[in-house]
């Protein structure tokens, strides 16, 4: 199996509402990437964090392991369309592990409208995701 590295900050983390569309994944540690994480709310009944890299912030995350067929499926469910104007991309980010190591991943970040989508200050979005029941 080829695995892929894959940096996540949002739903898509250990304790987030979508950590099961994880799989069979490898969990390799908390990390953190150069950026800025907003929470959109443009529907009531759906709120999502979104990453822009880059920066003097930081952003709280894990880093994974994933097969392809995982990837591909988290591009499905992130809206990753080739040739279609989508709300994520994905692109690749150094991650700073907890041990000082640097490591190369995948992430998807934010390319829709930011209108005014509040900035979370501490960068980590479980301090801030709605309790799903």
């Amino acid at each position: 199996m080829n695995e892929i590295p894959v940096f996540v900050y949002g739903t898509l983390r250990g304790g987030g509402s979508n950590h099961h569309r994880m799989g069979d994944s490898i969990y390799l540690g908390k990390g953190r990437v150069a950026g800025v994480i907003y929470w959109i709310d443009w529907n009531p009944s759906l709120v999502y964090p979104a990453l822009l890299c880059g920066g003097s912030g930081w952003v709280q995350g894990e880093l994974f392991l994933v097969s392809e067929d995982c990837l591909e499926e988290l591009d499905a469910f992130e809206g990753v369309v080739p040739s279609e104007d989508d709300d994520y991309r994905r692109v690749e980010v150094e991650v700073l592990m907890e041990d000082g190591t640097e490591k190369t991943a995948w992430v998807w970040e934010w390319q829709g409208e930011l209108g005014g989508a509040e900035i979370l200050e501490d960068g980590d979005w479980l301090n801030h995701e709605p309790d799903p029941r």
